[in-house]
């Protein structure tokens, strides 16, 4: 059974930083494209970031520059790095892990930019 669990979402004031983790279960991880997607109230799913095995990174336009992703294989976990954050940024943020046999989702955790 593999699990993903989120973790660090909260409120925070525009312009203030929080720092998402994903830890993986199970022997997929070092496997994995790993990702972090998020869905604001009344729209559609989105990729923020991801991250594949080999390093190589993929992020929105909307976060380039505020936002990074970062994975520790050896502890099976994924972040988020998120500074500068807008109110645009709310949303609740999923993690997700990817291959071409599977694609796996953590159970999400809100993240609420407002003053």
């Amino acid at each position: 059974q593999v699990q993903l669990v989120e973790s660090g979402g909260g409120l925070v004031q525009p312009g203030g930083s929080l720092r998402l983790s994903c830890a993986a279960s199970g022997s997929i991880f070092s496997k994995s494209t790993m990702g972090w997607y998020r869905q604001a109230p009344g729209k559609q799913r989105e990729l923020v970031a991801s991250m594949t095995t080999g390093g190589s990174t993929n992020y929105a336009d909307s976060v380039k520059g505020r936002f990074t992703i970062s994975r520790d294989n050896a502890r099976n976990t994924v972040y988020l790095q998120m500074n500068s954050l807008k109110p645009e940024d709310t949303a609740v943020y999923y993690c997700n892990a990817d291959s071409r046999f599977y694609s796996y989702w953590g159970q999400g955790t809100q993240v609420t930019v407002s003053s």
